[in-house]
């Protein structure tokens, strides 16, 4: 069971590492098994793919949107907890709103990652 604190802890962690464009940092939350699914993954790997599986296909992903990116950040709007699932929806630094929903192992790693992004 994730509570309330748990899913506030992750959405800090994870936002933290995001805005100090820490790839390992960011990366030590997921499972090397993996899952993200999102619609940006067309755009920066210019792939014709909606998903990515395991943590060498994050690096270089996030990898490249982190170079391409500079002044990436986010800012957390709202943390929503589940059984084994939380969604952090924030802003990024386009003004964009994104919900992204992140599925836990018994590991406490995501196993599964959904991103949305509004507009």
């Amino acid at each position: 069971m994730i509570d309330a604190d748990k899913a506030q802890a992750f959405a800090r962690e994870w936002v933290k590492a995001w805005n100090d464009h820490d790839l390992e940092a960011i990366l030590s939350h997921y499972a090397e098994d993996v899952v993200l699914h999102s619609p940006r993954i067309r755009m920066v790997t210019g792939q014709d793919v909606d998903s990515l599986t395991g943590k060498a296909a994050l690096r270089a992903y996030w990898g490249a949107a982190l170079e391409r990116l500079r002044n990436l950040y986010f800012e957390i709007d709202s943390v929503m907890a589940g059984s084994d699932a939380l969604t952090i929806l924030y802003t990024n630094e386009r003004s964009q709103q994104v919900a992204e929903t992140f599925v836990f192992g018994g590991d406490g790693k995501v196993v599964r990652s959904i991103a949305a992004y509004a507009g």
